[in-house]
C-alpha cells in the first residue's frame, strides 16, 4: 500500500471539521517539555539491498538462545520449538485469517480455536477452555475480575509466590474497576505458609489465587490451599505452567474453579518477551461468566458439522452491563501454534518433555549446591526452575558467564531480593550442563 501524505488544503479541512483553527491549537494540551523541537533523527532513503544490510547488521547484535546456552526463566522458558509448528501456522489460511464472527466463511479458524480448546481442556483437566487471552498476566487479572463479579466480594488472596509482573498487572486491573484489595500472604521456605493463609481467608474474600509452580519455581500446597478457599465460599483460581502439566497434577484434578496459565511454551518463541498467549479455563457452572470468545460445534439445516461462536458475552454482542469482558484479541496465531505443538508431541511427548526438564534441573541444582560459597536458597520440592544464593552478586554471575556465551538465569535483584533464578529445560544436555557449573566455580 504507498503513503499518500495529506495536502496543506485537506489537513485544514480536517482541521475546521475538529473544530479547531490549527494543529497548534489541536495539541495544545501536550506540555510543551515533552514536545520534539527538533526533526526525527532517521535514516537516510536507501535501496532494499541497502536496507536489508543494515537492519541484518543491527540484528548482530543481539545474543539470542540460538547462540547462547539460557539459564533464563521467570516466565519465558527457551524449549525446543518443532519446525513444522511455524510450517503449518504460517500457511495463508491461519496467517492472514482475522474474525471468526463470519462463521460461514471462517471455518477452518474457528475449527483450529476448537480444537485448541479441547486440548487445553484435556491438559487442564477443566471443562471450558476460552479461545485465549492476551497472555498469562491479563487471564489471571480476567480471572480474578470473574471471581469478584460471581461472589459479590471485593478481596482476593494470593496464597505463595505470585509472578512480581503478574501481580503488577492485577493491581492495574483492580484498580482500574475500582477494586484494590490484594492481600499477600506469608511465605516460608520459598511457598506459602498454610497456617498464616488460614487467618487471612475469611468471607470477604472473592477469590485465593495461587502460581503453581510459583516465581520461584517450587511447588505450592495446593490441596491445602483449595480446601481454605472453598471452606470459606471463595473460588480457588491456579495459574498453572502449561508445560509442568505433564508430570504435575492438573489444576482440575485438584478442586480449582478458574486454572489460566502462560502459553509461551506451548510452540510459542521467547519473542523479546511476546506476543504470547493466555490460557482460561473454568469448570461448567462459571461457562456463562467466562471473558472472551468460546468456539462451539454445531450441525447446519444439512445436519453437517460446523463451527461457531457461542455464548458470546464480550461488550460487542451483548449490554455493555452484562458484558463479562471487553478483551478484543484472542491471540489466535499464538492459540494455533500451541494446539499445533500439542497434536505434535501428543500426551507422551508432553511427559517426556516435562520430566526431561525436571530432571535436569534437579541434576544441576545438585551440582551448583556443591559448588563453594553457592547454595540453594530453598529446600521445597521444584519442578524446572530454582533460586541459588551466589557468592558474588548475581548481575556480577551473569555478565561474566556472558563471557562463555551462557545466559546464566534471571536476577532476583530486579525485585529488591537476593538470588539467581536458573530455569533448565529438554533442551540443555549434559555436557551444557556440566560445563555451566564448572564455569560458575571459577567466578570471582
Amino acid at each position: 500500500m504507498p503513503f499518500i501524505v495529506n495536502t496543506a488544503t485537506e489537513r485544514e479541512e480536517m482541521l475546521r471539521a475538529i473544530g479547531v483553527g490549527s494543529f497548534e491549537e489541536l495539541i495544545a494540551d501536550i506540555p510543551e517539555e515533552i514536545r520534539l523541537k527538533k526533526a526525527l533523527d532517521v535514516f537516510p532513503a536507501l535501496d532494499e539491498p541497502q536496507v536489508r544490510k543494515l537492519l541484518e547488521g543491527l540484528a548482530s547484535a543481539n545474543r539470542s538462545t540460538s547462540d547462547y546456552v539460557s539459564f533464563l526463566g521467570g516466565g519465558a522458558y527457551d524449549h525446543f520449538i518443532p519446525v513444522a509448528i511455524k510450517t503449518i501456522a504460517s500457511r495463508s489460511e491461519f496467517y492472514t485469517a482475522y474474525t471468526p464472527y463470519q462463521a460461514e466463511v471462517s471455518q477452518g479458524t474457528l475449527q483450529a480455536i476448537y480444537e485448541y480448546q479441547s486440548l487445553i481442556c484435556r491438559l487442564y483437566e477443566m471443562d471450558v477452555t476460552n479461545a485465549s487471552m492476551y497472555d498469562g498476566a491479563t487471564a489471571l487479572a480476567e480471572a480474578v475480575l470473574m471471581a469478584m463479579n460471581v461472589t459479590g466480594r471485593a478481596q482476593v488472596v494470593v496464597a505463595g509466590k505470585l509472578h512480581p509482573y503478574n501481580s503488577s498487572v492485577l493491581k492495574t486491573y483492580l484498580e482500574a474497576s475500582d477494586h484494590n484489595a490484594v492481600i499477600q500472604n506469608v511465605l516460608e521456605d520459598g511457598i506459602g505458609s498454610i497456617s498464616a493463609l488460614k487467618g487471612i481467608v475469611t468471607g470477604n474474600v472473592a477469590a485465593v489465587v495461587v502460581q503453581q509452580p510459583n516465581f520461584y519455581g517450587c511447588l505450592e500446597e495446593v490441596e491445602a490451599i483449595r480446601d481454605i478457599a472453598h471452606a470459606n465460599g471463595a473460588l480457588f483460581i491456579v495459574s498453572a505452567d502449561p508445560l509442568s502439566l505433564g508430570v504435575l497434577a492438573a489444576p482440575g484434578s485438584y478442586g480449582a474453579d478458574i486454572a489460566v496459565g502462560e502459553g509461551q511454551p506451548l510452540g510459542n518463541p521467547q519473542n523479546f518477551g511476546g506476543p504470547y498467549l493466555g490460557i482460561f479455563t473454568v469448570k461448567q457452572p462459571l461457562v456463562r461468566k467466562i471473558p472472551g470468545r468460546l468456539v462451539g460445534m454445531t450441525k447446519d439445516k444439512d445436519g453437517e458439522e460446523g463451527f461457531i461462536l457461542t455464548l458470546q458475552t464480550r461488550e460487542q454482542h451483548i449490554r455493555r452491563e452484562k458484558a463479562t469482558s471487553n478483551i478484543c484479541s484472542n491471540q489466535a496465531l499464538n492459540a494455533l501454534q500451541a494446539a499445533v505443538y500439542l497434536s505434535l508431541l501428543g500426551r507422551e511427548g508432553i511427559r517426556d518433555v516435562a520430566a526431561q526438564s525436571a530432571q535436569k534441573a534437579h541434576y544441576l541444582a545438585g551440582k551448583i549446591a556443591g559448588i563453594p560459597g553457592f547454595s540453594l536458597k530453598y529446600t521445597s520440592p521444584f519442578f524446572r526452575e530454582f533460586v541459588v544464593e551466589t557468592p558474588i552478586p548475581a548481575s556480577a554471575v551473569i555478565e561474566q558467564m556472558l563471557e562463555h556465551k551462557v545466559f546464566a538465569g534471571y536476577d532476583l535483584a530486579v525485585h529488591n531480593e537476593t538470588g539467581l533464578l536458573i530455569a533448565v529445560t529438554e533442551k540443555r544436555t549434559q555436557a551444557e550442563l556440566d560445563s555451566f557449573a564448572k564455569n560458575l566455580g571459577t567466578l570471582k
